[in-house]
């Protein structure tokens, strides 16, 4: 058997770089490790989920000015209707220009012409209203970073950073915006785009880190010319196609305000969901500016059901609701979708309403928890996180806790 030296030996497991190089396998133990914890309390958790009617994937705490819900009232709001519910603010401050709109301060962007600005404190912010939280009701929420410009090649710098300050918190990304109508050309500085190598990167590190991803990408343009193809459907697609590995939530199906289904829209989603190189896309039905197409009639109803009853594993329900302030605010939207239910089977309306949500974000929470386990260092030490790990199974659980469920864990 070879030697090491101990020079050799701590610089193979901490380099002076200041980046943890563990070996493949160590990584994957972590990962067998949490997905073993995960199953120890998978039943006590399904059970106790089985209570609740919904699970929202799709709700933000604050508003285009940064105000909201202060999370423990969000809990009464959510009441035993919501299980869960994917967080996240708003990643655009909309500016109050004094020139534009005096003393009428807007709080929403189509109240001003005035230009939208990348506010990255929203993700602090979430993640100290959900520390504030005790352990079963941070149980119930699932904080995503979205105060990222995905036009800026130092945007996936943040995204780590947000993970490295705020341990044990986040599960994804977004909602963050690509192409959306009224908004993408308010905010200064170069417009993002599917093809941007900044994108890229984002995504690719999603795919190592586990991170889900819900991104808005209008499908179309508004007021498109008969006969066009939509814009930026194409791109879409070959962006999703270059990421295999990365989980992406496609918000509002490609729709929007004005950005209406598409001609022949739900074939259109039918031939991404049967081809196996778009299997790791889904769609969410947020915003009730979707839910007035989807069920304006008997027949977009049939239409619809009729595809979410072939892929009943491909569609997540969520709100898109802006800091609620009562429950029946916050559901309008659940609602609307009232004659979708219906016209859905028990299995596929179960799956929409609440087991898509509970697989995929259940696996990115494992997944984004080993990569921190691996990845982050305990401020103000040298050691190296993965000394933490115990291989005792009787240790695992406690040891776990600072990784997956409590943030604020002391480890020594």
């Amino acid at each position: 058997m070879k030697k090491v030296g101990t020079a050799a030996a701590k610089e193979q497991w901490w380099p002076r770089s200041g980046r943890c190089r563990v070996p493949k396998q160590f990584a994957w133990y972590v990962v067998a490790v949490l997905l073993a914890c995960n199953c120890l309390c998978a039943q006590s958790t399904e059970k106790a989920q089985e209570q609740f009617e919904l699970n929202d994937s799709h709700l933000h705490l604050t508003n285009y000015i940064q105000e909201g819900t202060d999370i423990h009232k969000l809990l009464g709001i959510m009441g035993d209707k919501v299980g869960r519910a994917a967080i996240f603010g708003i990643p655009l401050q909309q500016q109050w220009s004094y020139r534009n709109s005096g003393d009428r301060a807007p709080t929403y962007y189509l109240e001003s012409d005035s230009p939208l600005y990348y506010y990255s404190f929203t993700d602090a912010y979430i993640a100290m209203a959900y520390k504030s939280l005790t352990k079963d009701e941070q149980a119930r929420f699932d904080p995503m970073i979205t105060g990222f410009n995905p036009s800026d090649m130092y945007a996936v710098d943040h995204i780590k950073r947000v993970l490295q300050t705020f341990p044990g918190v986040f599960t994804g990304i977004g909602e963050f915006t690509i192409h959306k109508e009224f908004v993408s050309g308010k905010i200064p500085g170069e417009v993002a785009s599917l093809t941007d190598p900044a994108l890229g990167r984002i995504l690719d590190f999603c795919a190592e880190s586990g991170l889900l991803v819900i991104i808005h990408n209008d499908m179309d343009t508004p007021f498109p010319k008969p006969g066009k193809p939509p814009a930026y459907l194409d791109q879409m697609r070959d962006l999703i196609k270059r990421h295999p590995k990365t989980t992406i939530i496609w918000a509002h199906t490609g729709m929007g305000r004005i950005v209406r289904p598409v001609q022949h829209h739900a074939a259109v989603l039918e031939s991404m969901l049967k081809n196996p190189a778009f299997s790791n896309l889904y769609f969410d039905i947020s915003w009730s500016e979707v839910a007035k197409y989807l069920v304006s009639s008997p027949e977009t109803i049939k239409i619809s059901a009729d595809l979410i009853n072939r892929y009943p594993d491909r569609f997540l329900f969520g709100t898109d609701e802006v800091a609620p302030t009562d429950q029946k605010e916050y559901l309008k939207v659940y609602d609307l979708y009232a004659p979708l239910w219906k016209s859905l089977t028990p299995e596929a309306s179960k799956k929409v309403r609440r087991d898509n949500y509970e697989r995929l974000f259940d696996a990115a929470r494992i997944r984004v928890r080993a990569w921190e386990q691996v990845n982050v260092r305990v401020l103000g030490t040298t050691t190296p996180p993965h000394q933490d790990v115990k291989v005792s199974m009787g240790n695992t659980k406690e040891r776990f806790r600072y990784a997956a469920i409590d943030p604020g864990y002391t480890r020594n």
